[in-house]
């Protein structure tokens, strides 16, 4: 199975479990993979046989608006069911990272899902 991989994508989401972290939006790195088959896309050099990676990242972007969540496990699944429904890969790869503890880098989950 081919490979879409959109790395450290910058967000901003209101994620955390105390209700003052979740007050302001904080900055998040987003890790997607989207499989899918190339072979249709590489043949005919048509946008429309593959994913509109552009579209994606535009979507993520905008997805935490008016919303939050307690914890980044659910971020990521909510993520990925939102990218299976309206972009349809074969599957989902996401890693959402968070830069909570000051001593670590990040801290960050990641989920794997088949097309539903």
């Amino acid at each position: 199975m081919d490979l879409i991989r959109i790395h450290d994508l910058e967000v901003f989401y209101r994620v955390g479990v105390p209700d003052e972290e979740r007050a302001a939006a904080q900055r998040l790195l987003l890790d997607i993979e989207l499989r899918l088959p190339f072979d249709e896309a590489a043949a005919t050099d048509d946008l429309a046989k593959t994913i509109n990676y552009f579209a994606v990242t535009q979507r993520l972007l905008t997805f935490g608006e008016n919303r939050d969540w307690k914890l980044i496990e659910k971020l990521a699944d909510d993520i990925a069911r939102m990218i299976l429904r309206e972009f349809r890969p074969a599957s989902i790869r996401v890693e959402v990272k968070k830069f909570i503890i000051p001593q670590a880098r990040y801290v960050s989950v990641a989920i794997e899902r088949p097309s539903i």
